[in-house]
């Protein structure tokens, strides 16, 4: 199959504003797929509500656009209920870790076999560029003129600590890692965690006077590095690129199945 052929044509053109990052999340995820020769049958695609959440409407998989926040929770139900299926859930930094910060770690703990790709972009753009539990302390947002007196925490160490097996970051910038870290994650059996820097150029970057999305992106180049490298080293600010964190545990599923056989033998 060619990529075009996931997309659900009458859908476009996106709604997505100039320069949003999630559009280019979305063609690194088509290309992951279309690499791993999957089905269209073999994939449900499960999203919530925010900018990043149109990806479910915009592919021709099976798909669930499911409430604010509760994206996950929808996802575990699907993957319960038939479990062969491959199961990939786009969500935002807001929708994945505010309101739905309660199931992203209890999927995380459990290690259900979900694919979660969150895109980072420090915003909740849909309504109106509120700042997101990710948007960082002193930078300025709709319903922060003055700045923003919360901090902000690490995705992915957040992920790590919670019990997902697959753990990885990269940037809108580093398409080509984007790429093959959705590939990897959707080939691990357990809770994949891809974050992705991506940008906001309408509410983030213009409010915190980044410039377009060209120059979001090149910052994306500059303040990130490969995972281990020597610039690491040299200046611990820059943020890590690449898997972070993978490791093998029983998958929540494949233990339901064990434990359900055991009840049905009686013992």
């Amino acid at each position: 199959m060619a990529v075009k052929d996931y997309i659900r044509e009458r859908f476009f053109p996106h709604i997505w504003c100039q320069g949003c990052g999630h559009g280019i999340v979305m063609n690194a995820m088509l290309r992951a797929i279309d690499s791993l020769a999957m089905s269209k049958n073999e994939i449900v695609m499960v999203s919530g509500i925010g900018c990043s959440s149109r990806i479910s409407g915009y592919l021709d998989f099976h798909t669930l656009h499911t409430l604010h926040g509760r994206a996950l929770a929808f996802a575990t139900g699907v993957k319960m209920s038939l479990p062969a299926l491959n199961i990939i859930v786009p969500m935002g930094d807001g929708d994945a870790l505010a309101i739905g910060g309660n199931h992203f770690i209890h999927a995380a703990r459990r290690n259900i076999d979900l694919t979660a790709i969150v895109m980072n972009n420090r915003i909740y753009g849909m309504t109106g560029g509120q700042f997101s539990p990710l948007s960082g302390f002193g930078t300025k947002e709709t319903t922060a003129p003055y700045g923003n007196i919360d901090h902000t925490f690490d995705i992915s160490a957040l992920s790590i600590a919670a019990g997902a097996t697959f753990v990885a970051r990269t940037t809108a910038y580093h398409v080509q890692q984007l790429t093959e870290l959705i590939k990897s994650g959707i080939l691990h059996e357990g809770f994949s965690v891809i974050e992705v820097m991506s940008q906001c150029p309408t509410y983030f970057g213009r409010k915190n006077k980044l410039g377009g999305a060209v120059e979001m992106l090149r910052q994306f180049k500059e303040i990130t590095t490969p995972k281990g490298s020597k610039a690491k080293q040299a200046n611990p600010e820059l943020i890590e690129r690449g898997i972070l964190h993978q490791t093998e545990q029983p998958e929540y599923c494949n233990s339901y199945e064990q434990m359900t056989a055991l009840a049905q033998k009686g013992k």
